[in-house]
């Protein structure tokens, strides 16, 4: 089986990761990303050079269409009634309308969970009901990666609509065992320049978990989040570390406290060493800064574990594709 990949709201390639993973051969069709360090990442892990592009301007038929429009707006700390970038969701509808009759057999979106908050929710019920007007039949869970193997409590909204009358079965994706975090965690011999990774900021040493008592996080509980360190696992990897809340602080053998490196949060979003190694070219550190652009590029992107998890489902023959010899997917 041949899988044709297009990718909308493309990222760093999450997908084409998922899909090398199950060995599967892949082709790329096209990739749609606005973002030019994205665009740059994506280059870099793969053997195409694509140019920036926006979504709302391309037309291609797949067979599989998977998309994860920009989610700051559905995050909880922008729940406002702005609908902002949180409506190119509903771009997805227009693309798949002007297929005319054809139409892709399985559409995935996955997204922060905030999108199914008060605020957010409209939006998505529009997308469900317009999906089932042109003859999907939709379902959506919460997963975590944590129940695909990554030692990191990210929760996101994935939804499968099937054309049809079938209902995509999330129970059937198959969990993995978690991961040790000393699979992702660098040892500190081996970090060039470990001084720009320690903790030093006045406002986030207050705010060090380890560093408080019980009475003063009780006390603070409902003004702001403290900083776990990160022992077996860690939170929600974002676009930085050095913010509250936070993904946590390892704690180092001198008692001090470190943000993870780069090459950690790439670790924690299930990329491999090599991956990163490419983007180093790319994206080069400087001594004695961290680098905000590695740190976002992987922050912003998918999971790869649970892509893959879904993506297993779906290429096992579970669900009837509608050409067996060439499968066609838009990420």
């Amino acid at each position: 089986m041949q899988l044709k990949l297009l990718s909308l709201f493309g990222g760093i390639g999450a997908d084409i990761k998922a899909a090398k993973r199950l060995g599967v051969k892949v082709k790329t069709i096209d990739y749609v990303e606005w973002k030019a360090n994205r665009v740059k990442a994506y280059n870099a892990m793969n053997p195409f050079r694509y140019e920036t592009q926006d979504v709302r301007t391309w037309d291609l038929k797949p067979d599989i269409l998977v998309h994860g429009s920009p989610c700051q707006d559905n995050s909880a700390a922008n729940l406002n009634d702005d609908k902002g970038r949180s409506e190119l969701l509903l771009e997805t509808i227009r693309i798949v309308k002007e297929m005319g009759e054809w139409r892709p057999k399985f559409v995935i979106w996955e997204n922060v969970r905030g999108a199914l908050f008060k605020a957010k929710l409209p939006i998505f019920n529009e997308y469900l009901k317009d999906m089932e007007s042109l003859g999907y039949t939709n379902n959506f869970n919460i997963e975590n990666a944590m129940d695909y193997g990554l030692p990191q409590t990210r929760e996101r909204v994935f939804c499968v609509s099937i054309l049809g009358n079938e209902k995509f079965d999330f129970s059937k994706l198959r969990k993995r065992p978690l991961r040790s975090m000393n699979e992702f965690q660098q040892c500190e011999s081996e970090i060039k320049n470990i001084e720009k990774y320690v903790v030093n900021i006045p406002s986030m040493l207050t705010r060090l978990e380890d560093l408080a008592s019980p009475e003063e996080i009780e006390a603070n509980k409902s003004k702001f989040r403290y900083i776990k360190t990160i022992t077996e696992t860690c939170n929600t990897i974002t676009e930085r570390p050095d913010r509250c809340p936070a993904a946590g602080v390892f704690k180092m053998k001198d008692g001090r406290y470190r943000y993870p490196t780069e090459r950690e949060w790439w670790r924690l979003m299930d990329f491999d060493d090599e991956d990163f190694d490419l983007m180093l070219d790319v994206f080069p550190i400087k001594q004695h800064q961290r680098s905000a652009t590695l740190y976002a590029l992987a922050g912003n992107s998918i999971a790869v574990c649970v892509l893959e998890a879904i993506f297993e489902v779906i290429l096992s023959g579970e669900y009837a594709m509608q050409s067996e010899e060439q499968l066609q997917l838009i990420c």
